[in-house]
């Protein structure tokens, strides 16, 4: 695969290269771009997700004997509820005023037995207001209230940047190279389909990029979206603190007139144990081997600057577009505690299953299917009884090997299932 490089950054007085400069040189055509009206506002931590596994506590399950309530847990006021199925998990306590919401009781689990059965999520202004420490602490007392043998299983996060002096160009999605499959494009009431994951919605304010359980990059009006959820007086207070750090004597950074875009690039917390599990220590050797939000933390530099390095916006074949070197280069994610990323070799790592357990997998699936075909057991039952299995995680990461998500594998079953029901009718 070709190297993609980046234009030439200079000193507009001197002419000679500057990495800190802001005008950047095409090779080749000698055309200027000036990027020093991009105003970087902030870029922080948007969510939080923190996964534990255990046992439901005796009682706990009471709480939710009538939902839509508020009940008292661990020393709050909590509002009580079911959630979808798509969510993993059957309930939940909410209080937006604290910024949490725990997701209790995995739909694939046992309640009576240990489990995946809790994921926190953490709100922005909760996490703007609790360092990393004191965020971990908070969850980990509420996994304590809920669950014995807690053990930490895992954490995602959203990393947003929020700018101004740039929006989307027309072409983006054209222009947009990433590794994923498939793109939908939502305008209104069309949808079609293409050959790379992306979304536009609406008036081309918000684009996607990739999976939700994998990286996922997401470009949007803020403005517009905060207006939306009545939140724009929060992130108005948020973007008015800092200063343009491309212009030190700078009072304030924030113009109230012009729209608010933003970067995010969204970690499933698959992917962040695969950088846990991948990435090592340049001076040791070892292994950074975190689990939970407060010891990743000194990494997130490492996962931005990587998650601009598989989503690439091109100017032209062979290119970045400055501003993509811009805030892949320049942007730091804002945390009160040093960047390991000078000190760390990031690389995910990918745990296959391939010669002997690849083999055992295909036929213990076929197998599998030919016993729930016989049953007339359907694809989502199948899905869910296969989910629930010990062994799942070496069959999603096999087919994950072969670039197959959750959903490709529910499909896969569901196709064998019906052609089983279709060849072999009454007989299987």
């Amino acid at each position: 695969m070709a190297t993609i490089k980046d234009f030439y950054r200079i000193n507009p007085e001197t002419a000679e290269q500057d990495s800190s400069s802001r005008l950047f040189v095409e090779p080749e055509k000698l055309g200027f771009i000036d990027l020093s009206g991009v105003r970087l506002l902030r870029c922080g931590v948007d969510t939080v997700r923190q996964l534990y596994r255990g046992l439901i506590k005796v009682g706990v399950l009471a709480l939710f004997e009538k939902t839509g309530t508020i009940v008292e847990f661990a020393g709050q006021r909590w509002h009580t509820g079911r959630v979808g199925r798509d969510s993993g998990y059957q309930f939940k306590l909410q209080n937006a005023d604290l910024g949490f919401v725990l997701l209790i009781k995995n739909f694939n689990a046992k309640a009576e037995s240990i489990g995946p059965h809790l994921k926190i999520e953490v709100s922005p202004h909760a996490i703007d207001s609790l360092s990393p420490d004191r965020l971990q602490a908070r969850m980990d007392y509420y996994a304590s209230e809920l669950l014995d043998h807690v053990d930490v299983n895992q954490c995602a996060v959203h990393l947003a940047l929020d700018l101004q002096g740039w929006q989307p160009p027309t072409d983006l999605v054209a222009r947009m190279h990433c590794r994923a499959r498939n793109h939908r494009d939502v305008s209104g009431i069309q949808s079609i389909e293409w050959a790379m994951k992306s979304s536009v919605y609406g008036r081309g304010e918000t684009s996607m990029f990739g999976s939700a359980n994998g990286v996922q990059l997401c470009i949007y009006n803020k403005t517009e979206q905060a207006k939306a959820t009545d939140k724009l007086d929060y992130w108005q207070s948020v973007w008015r603190r800092g200063d343009d750090p491309f212009d030190p004597d700078s009072q304030g950074n924030y113009n109230q007139d012009q729209d608010v875009w933003r970067i995010e690039l969204r970690y499933h917390h698959s992917v962040v144990q695969q950088f846990a599990s991948g990435s090592v220590d340049v001076h040791t050797g070892q292994v950074i081997d975190t689990r939970t939000f407060e010891a990743f933390c000194p990494h997130l530099d490492g996962l931005w600057r990587y998650g601009l390095q598989q989503f690439k916006l091109l100017a032209r074949p062979g290119y970045f577009d400055p501003f993509w070197s811009l805030i892949r280069d320049d942007v730091r994610v804002d945390l009160p505690m040093e960047s390991l990323i000078e000190d760390t070799e990031y690389k995910r790592y990918y745990k296959t299953a391939t010669g002997f357990s690849g083999k055992n997998v295909e036929l213990f699936l076929g197998n599998f299917v030919s016993l729930l075909a016989r049953e007339r057991v359907g694809a989502t039952k199948a899905f869910d009884c296969l989910k629930a299995w010990d062994c799942w995680p070496v069959i999603r990461d096999h087919y994950a090997a072969k670039e197959m998500t959750e959903r490709d594998i529910y499909r896969h079953i569901r196709d064998l299932l019906e052609e089983r029901h279709v060849r072999w009718g009454r007989a299987v």
